[in-house]
Parts: C-alpha cells; structure tokens; sequence
C-alpha cells in the first residue's frame, strides 16, 4: 500500500519539534515534499474519477433520454426494430403519450396520422387551371381546342367530351397495412379516384353527367372508389358522403350548352306548369262532377219522395172526392183562393150571375204620382 498514490500510508511524526536520534540532517523536509506531491495527485486522480463518472452518468442519461419519443393525440406510432414492426397485432400502435426507443439505427418510429381527416384530388378529367384561378373558382380563355397533356377531359357514354373532377376524404383504419403494405398509398388512391371518374363517364350520358343526374354521377364515382379500396385492402375507410364530384362542359362550347341547358330548363318549366294546370283542372272536373252526381242524387231522392207523398195524399182524397166530388171542388177552390188572396190588397169578389153570363167590370187606373226627390244642399 506505501506505493499506491491513491492511498498514501499516513504520516508519523514526533510528538516534538526535535529530530529523533539517528536521523540525518535534512531528511525530514524532503519526506514531506512527497507526501505533499503524493496527497496532490491522488486529489487530482480522485477529482478526476468523479468527473468521468459524473460524465458516464451523463452519457446514459443521455442515452436514455434520447430514446424518449412522443406521440401526438391524433396520431399512432410504430415503432421499427431493424426495419421490422415490434409487436403483432394491436400491440405494433403506440398510442398518444410518451414512449422509449433505442437510438437510430436499433429502433426507428413512423407516425401515422389517424385522427384526421386525407383528401386526394383528382384532376387528370379536369381542364389546365393556375392556382389562382383554381382559388377564385376562374376558368380559363377558351382557346378552340384541348391541349394534349394539358388539358384532361373524359368521354360519356354518348361519345361527347366532359371535364370531371373528383375529391376524395377518407381515414386511415389499418395504419400497418396502409404504411408498410403499400410503396404509396396516396398515389395508389389517387390512381382509384382518377380511375373511377373514367369507368362512371363512360356509362352516363353527356346530359345526364352535366345536369340531369349529378347527384346519381356522385354515387356511382364513390361506389367505383369504394369497391377499389375493399378490393386492394388499402386500410383507409371513406368517410361518409366524402367523394364529391364536379363536371362541366368544354369551355369552348359551354355557351352553347348553356343555351341547351335553358331551353331545357324554359321546356320543363312548361312541362310542370302544364302537368299542374292538368291536375287543378282534373281535381276541378272531379269535385264538379260529385257536386252534379250528389245534386242530381239529391233531387232524384227528393222527387221520389214528393211523388211518394203526392200519391200517398191523392190515395187518401180519392175516396172523399167520389164521395161528393162537387163539395169536394167548392173546398178546394176555397183553400186555393185563401191561399192565393193572403197578401193581396184589394180583393173583389165577382159571383157568378143567375143569367150564366160574366160579370162586366171595368177599372180606371191612374198613373201613380211621383213623390219630388229632396234636393241635397251642396257644400263648399
């Protein structure tokens, strides 16, 4: 232990100041020289020691530290060992929080955004827009023609030219597959939406994909997407009515389809006017007619009545009429003339003359006097 430096054997000294007797002049300041230069350096080695493991220390914390990795809530993680997932199943997504790797290249991790919502755009049926025209909805000058690899269109099932363009919103279900199954996913969907605008337009007319059917063109493109994806497993999931569609004639012709498009417009206007003048005049004929069949009914059931009553009584007088049919007329001619003179104001009563000859009378009428009309003052 005496030649260790880092743990000096200790110094003994006389209890006095005298030196002890044998010893050599000049020894004993020179032994203390290199216990001082021995206690110096074993300080120096001490110090030194704590420092690299306080630097060790560092280091792994270092190193642990910068395995340390967070995960964003709307997002998994994947973590790659060697260029291989770690897990199976449901174990291979981290879930938002923070997890531990170890350092590139060991481990590696890929974030796969499944809490938001993709959008893929097609436009290879779409005419050559600039951005800003794109941002302000302008279309371009008509220039008499389509540029080849400019300009995309597609053809209806009539043989006509359209543009089409399509916007495709979906979610990622299955972020393994979609990440690691896959070179590109996103072209590969981009690839199905241009695809599906193609395999639709080629199965509406011109009319029906422009104006009369867009809402059935829609279905039909995200029904091609959406069987596409189901077919190739992509791990992504449409979101619900998130394939919207737009189609427009060529620029060159859009005026005339539009007049097309008006005249069409003006003629089922006409149509419906017609078809609405048609049921009000029907439903009118209809209520008219069970008006007439009710009345006609109605005073069928009334008439049968009357001459039910009318036979009924004329039975009952019958026999009293042939009883004494003269005492009979005098009764009758009697209800008939009261019946008659109730609101008459003069009433004169001519009986027949003994001779059998008519009474001869005669009347002086006077035109009936005016009554002056009052003379209404005016008023300034």
């Amino acid at each position: 232990m005496g030649n260790d430096p880092l743990h000096p054997e200790p110094e003994h000294r006389p209890a006095s100041g005298k030196a002890t007797a044998g010893s050599a002049p000049g020894h004993e300041p020179a032994r203390g020289v290199e216990d001082a230069s021995a206690r110096a350096l074993s300080e120096a080695l001490r110090s030194s020691f704590n420092i690299v493991k306080l630097l060790m220390l560092a280091l792994v914390a270092a190193f642990i530290l910068s395995g340390v990795f967070t995960v964003k809530p709307n997002e998994v993680a994947i973590k790659l060992r060697f260029g291989q997932p770690v897990g199976a199943g449901a174990e291979q997504l981290l879930k938002p929080g923070l997890h531990w790797k170890f350092p590139y290249p060991i481990d590696d991790v890929v974030y796969v955004p499944v809490g938001q919502s993709h959008t893929v755009i097609s436009t290879a049926g779409w005419y050559a827009q600039t951005p800003e025209e794109a941002a302000t909805h302008q279309k371009p000058q008509p220039l008499g023609m389509l540029r080849p690899g400019v300009d995309g269109y597609t053809l209806t099932g009539d043989g006509d030219i359209i543009h089409a363009k399509a916007t495709l919103s979906y979610r990622i279900n299955d972020p393994v597959r979609y990440t690691f199954q896959f070179a590109n996913a996103t072209n590969l969907l981009q690839h199905i939406l241009d695809n599906a605008l193609f395999y639709v337009s080629a199965r509406f007319t011109a009319d029906d994909a422009l104006y009369r059917k867009q809402l059935a063109f829609q279905e039909a493109v995200q029904a091609r997407v959406a069987q596409r994806i189901e077919q190739l497993n992509l791990g992504v999931r449409i979101e619900s009515g998130e394939v919207r569609t737009d189609t427009e004639p060529p620029i060159d012709v859009n005026e005339a389809f539009n007049k097309v498009t008006e005249a069409q417009q003006q003629g089922d206007i006409k149509i419906q006017e017609a078809e609405s003048y048609a049921r009000v005049a029907t439903n009118k004929a209809v209520g008219d007619a069970t008006v007439i069949l009710r009345g006609a009914l109605t005073s069928s059931n009334y008439l049968v009545t009357t001459v039910a009553a009318e036979a009924d009584r004329f039975g009952k007088l019958l026999p009293r009429y042939e009883a004494d049919r003269e005492l009979f007329k005098q009764r009758l001619l009697s209800e008939t003339m009261a019946r008659i003179l109730t609101n008459a104001q003069y009433k004169v009563f001519l009986p027949e003359r003994a001779d059998g000859n008519p009474w001869d009378l005669r009347l002086q009428l006077g035109k009936e006097p005016e009554i002056p009309k009052k003379e209404t003052s005016k008023t300034e």
